[in-house]
C-alpha cells in the first residue's frame, strides 16, 4: 500500500445523515428524553466541557467552584431540561449550549447556597478526560485574564472541533500503520503552503519531496472532510455546516 493510500483508505460513516445533536433535536419535543437521546446528549457534553469550564472559570469563580458548576450544568442537561429549549431553527449545539449555560449561572448566583452542587453524582471526571484527551491548543494567562468569557468560549469550542479531527486522523493513519507519516505532517496541516518545509518533510520520512507533497495535499483533504463530519455532529443539518465553520 503507497503512503497516499494509507492516508485515504478511510471510509466515513454516513454522518451527515444521522448526527448527535440531530438525534436530540428530533427528540426535543418529547417529554422524556430516550436513552438514544441521553447518550447523545452525554458524548456531547464529554467532548465539549473544555469552553464550558473556559467560560464559567471566566465567569468570576474559582477552579474548584468552576469544576463543580460545570458537573452540575452538565447534570442539568442530562436531566433533559436543556431539550425544551432546543430551537430547530437555531440549531446549533453551541449556541444554545451558551445559552442555557448563561441561564444556569444566573440561577446559581442566587440558589448556590442552598444545595450542594452536584451531589452524590460525578458526571466528569476530570482526570481521566485530561489525560485521555489533553489540550494542544494553549491560551496565554493574560488572554485568559483578558478576553471576554464569550471569546473564550469561542475558542475553545473551536480548538475542541479541530483536535478531535486530528484525533481521528491520526487513528486512521495509525491503523493504516502510517502513524509517523501523521506525527511529522500534521503541523503543516494548517499552514499557509509558503509555510511548509517539503525537504525537511522528506528528509525526516525518508521519502521523495514530490511524494510528500502528495502526502500533505491528500491529508489536508481528509483533515477538512473529517472537520466537517465534526461541525455536523453538533448542528440541525449540513445546511447549517459551512455557516458554524
Amino acid at each position: 500500500m503507497t503512503p497516499e493510500a494509507a492516508i485515504t483508505g478511510g471510509h466515513s460513516p454516513d454522518r451527515f445523515v444521522t448526527t448527535r445533536w440531530s438525534v436530540v433535536l428530533s427528540c426535543a419535543d418529547l417529554k422524556a428524553s430516550t436513552q438514544t437521546v441521553r447518550n447523545a446528549l452525554a458524548e456531547l457534553c464529554q467532548m465539549y466541557w473544555r469552553p464550558i469550564f473556559a467560560f464559567v472559570s471566566r465567569s468570576g469563580y474559582s477552579i474548584e467552584d468552576a469544576q463543580d458548576l460545570t458537573q452540575d450544568f452538565f447534570l442539568m442537561v442530562l436531566e433533559g431540561h436543556l431539550l425544551g429549549r432546543a430551537d430547530p431553527n437555531k440549531g446549533r449545539f453551541r449556541s444554545l449550549l451558551l445559552k442555557a449555560l448563561k441561564d444556569f449561572l444566573h440561577d446559581a448566583r442566587d440558589k448556590r447556597k442552598a444545595r450542594k452542587r452536584g451531589g452524590d453524582v460525578q458526571f466528569i471526571r476530570w482526570d481521566e478526560w485530561m489525560a485521555e484527551f489533553p489540550s494542544q491548543f494553549s491560551i496565554s494567562a493574560g488572554d485568559s485574564e483578558t478576553w471576554p468569557a464569550e471569546k473564550l468560549f469561542d475558542v475553545r469550542w473551536a480548538a475542541t472541533v479541530v483536535e478531535h479531527a486530528l484525533h481521528r486522523l491520526g487513528e486512521e493513519c495509525e491503523r493504516r500503520g502510517r502513524r509517523r507519516v501523521f506525527d511529522v505532517l500534521r503541523s503543516c496541516l494548517g499552514a499557509e503552503r509558503e509555510d511548509v518545509s517539503y525537504s525537511n518533510f522528506a528528509k525526516a520520512l525518508g521519502l521523495p519531496e514530490s511524494s510528500v507533497k502528495r502526502l500533505v495535499h491528500q491529508m489536508r483533504k481528509r483533515y477538512r472532510a473529517l472537520l466537517r463530519e465534526e461541525v455536523a455532529d453538533t448542528t440541525a443539518g449540513p445546511d447549517q455546516v459551512d455557516d458554524e465553520l
